[in-house]
């Protein structure tokens, strides 16, 4: 599986945004993902907001973890938000 946290077509959720409608989309079967449920093979899954449709994630407890393991890398600002993120939860 492979979860798409971030791309240019996607909706970039602000804190202004009001979303409460949320679903995982799997695109390789174009059908919502649950489990893999959705198809046999590779899933690629995205956020699917019901008002914007596919929306970028901020970022997972994982990216924290390995910042560098992402592909494509995470960008200056990504990674600022990041670090600030750790600063506050080690305060």
């Amino acid at each position: 599986m492979t979860l798409i946290v971030q791309d240019p077509g996607y909706h970039e959720p602000t804190d202004k945004d009001d979303c409460t409608m949320f679903s995982y989309f799997c695109q390789a079967h174009d059908r919502v993902y649950q489990h893999e449920a959705c198809g046999e093979g590779p899933h690629l899954i995205a956020l699917r907001c019901e008002e914007h449709g596919p929306e970028s994630m901020w970022t997972q407890p994982l990216t924290l973890m390995f910042p560098e393991g992402f592909e494509p890398p995470l960008s200056e600002a990504q990674l600022s938000w990041l670090q600030a993120e750790r600063d506050a939860a080690q305060a």
